[in-house]
């Protein structure tokens, strides 16, 4: 593919750092978009901003076709391809039933696996 500065172009975020979110394209180029590059206000965690394996958009900063490298920003747009949805949560009919019905087997399993490994010892 043939990539100019200024092109904006899909990528999957493969990594994410204290300082940027590394990508890669389905033609093999990787890059990163570095903190300053994420949004014009203070980023405090890189991970508000993205998540590993999904997929954004991202704006061409500098293209090094050699080693197959971009620098991308997603600075002023909308770099997401889908919008995070917060579901809301509902608690069962059940609530904690199931739980409380579950807990005391799993002592006993827990509490057979200790006495197990001390009287190896």
């Amino acid at each position: 593919m043939n990539y100019k500065k200024g092109d904006i172009i899909t990528v999957v975020v493969t990594g994410i750092e204290k300082y940027g979110i590394f990508i890669n394209t389905e033609d093999g180029f990787s890059g990163l978009i570095h903190i300053s590059e994420i949004s014009n206000t203070f980023v405090k965690n890189v991970n508000d901003y993205a998540t590993v394996g999904e997929t954004i958009k991202a704006r061409i900063l500098d293209i090094d076709e050699k080693k197959r490298l971009l620098k991308l920003s997603v600075k002023d747009f909308d770099y997401r391809i889908t919008k995070k949805k917060r579901t809301k949560i509902v608690e069962t009919k059940s609530g904690f039933t199931n739980l409380k019905k579950q807990l005391n087997v799993w002592i006993l399993e827990k509490m057979e696996e200790i006495n197990k490994e001390n009287a190896k010892n």
